[in-house]
């Protein structure tokens, strides 16, 4: 079947030992379209990000980057700015017609902490090839906050699929025309696209804006968090924000998304060469997010932005991204938010679950 394997494929393939992990994967791990990863037991420090290259093995490459190793068994702090590389439990011997591609979990991406999955002989992050047989590790640097760690913890996210399942921009039409994909006019070119929300109602509240020097964040730790002592709140009443060099900003989008059971999304850049900002995203939208029989009635999808060399004007409405829907091979038989712990159905503005909820 051509698509994104949904929960009982990904059930079937840690059955059949094309997924293995030590310790065994946990039911909770699997999503409607995605399986959680978890870090294993040792962080690597190393003097920068990598790639193992191809014909090379991650663990060759360590011996030239590593500076030194941490036993974050009883947990350990990753300091702000600097880089890790952690072996997750989970492995892989893929078939050959299998591909999988990984990405940050949301909780992981609103905090800023720059998560990749690489392999042996990879040559892409977050890009795993047909019949890959080997380990999987992952890149953590924390941009905007120190973050306290343990073995377990599932900072990011693999998807595996079959063929070529991409919607072109007409098929992405006629589904917008049978089951509405936003709440307004669909913006549809290489996806659809989504555009920055700075006219919320009945405030001039539109934002976050991470603290440059806080304290550290205990990953484990859910709705405990002073947000006042992390973010700093923008506001503005013109629909218009400036942007600063090297900060990251929490915004949310203009539209309500909806992903449709039989589908699932992913955000990608909207143009390559709009280089003053980046959406950093944690972008995997499962089937049913927003989704009104999954108990949603669309749901903001939440930007993550860094602004790069330039101070940069970013005005309401303005297009910053796209998602880019994918069919999924068959229903899934467990939807986003209908049943499970889903933290975001429903969402507006709002930062990641390990902040109390702002009044």
């Amino acid at each position: 079947m051509t698509g994104v394997c949904p929960n009982q494929q990904l059930e079937a393939m840690i059955a059949r030992g094309e997924i293995t992990a030590s310790p065994k994967i946990i039911p909770a791990q699997v999503q409607p379209a995605s399986l959680d990863l978890r870090l294993g037991t040792v962080a690597y420090r190393v003097r920068a990000s990598f790639l193992a290259g191809e014909g090379r093995s991650v663990a060759d490459r360590l011996a030239e980057f590593e500076m030194h190793q941490i036993d974050i068994s009883d947990g350990a702090v990753l300091e702000k700015g600097c880089v890790y590389l952690v072996p997750l439990m989970e492995s892989l011997a893929l078939p050959d017609d299998v591909t999988a591609v990984a990405n940050a979990k949301s909780s992981t991406g609103r905090l800023d902490l720059l998560t990749r999955t690489i392999t042996d002989g990879g040559t892409e992050f977050d890009r795993v090839p047909a019949g890959y047989a080997g380990p999987l590790y992952a890149e953590i640097c924390p941009r905007s906050f120190s973050v306290l760690v343990r073995p377990g913890m599932r900072l990011n996210q693999i998807r595996f699929r079959q063929g070529q399942a991409v919607l072109s921009d007409a098929e992405l039409k006629a589904l917008h025309t049978e089951s509405p994909l936003v709440d307004g006019p669909a913006v549809i070119q290489d996806g659809l696209g989504f555009s920055v929300d700075l006219r919320l109602p009945e405030t001039d509240l539109v934002g976050y804006r991470a603290k440059p020097h806080t304290g550290v964040i205990d990953l484990d730790r859910i709705g405990e968090y002073d947000p006042q002592e992390y973010w700093e709140e923008v506001r503005t009443k013109d629909g218009r924000i400036i942007l600063d060099p090297g900060a990251f900003y929490i915004l949310v989008s203009r539209e309500a998304v909806h992903i449709p059971p039989l589908y699932a999304a992913e955000m990608a850049p909207y143009l390559a060469m709009v280089g003053e900002f980046r959406v950093h995203y944690a972008g995997f939208f499962d089937p049913g997010f927003g989704h009104a029989a999954a108990g949603g009635e669309g749901s903001r999808g939440v930007l993550e932005v860094r602004c790069h060399e330039a101070p940069f004007v970013l005005e309401h409405g303005q297009v910053v991204g796209r998602l880019v829907y994918e069919r999924m091979a068959e229903m899934p038989t467990q939807l986003y938010g209908a049943g499970i712990a889903s933290n975001y159905q429903g969402q507006g503005l709002k930062l990641s679950k390990h902040f109390k909820a702002v009044s």
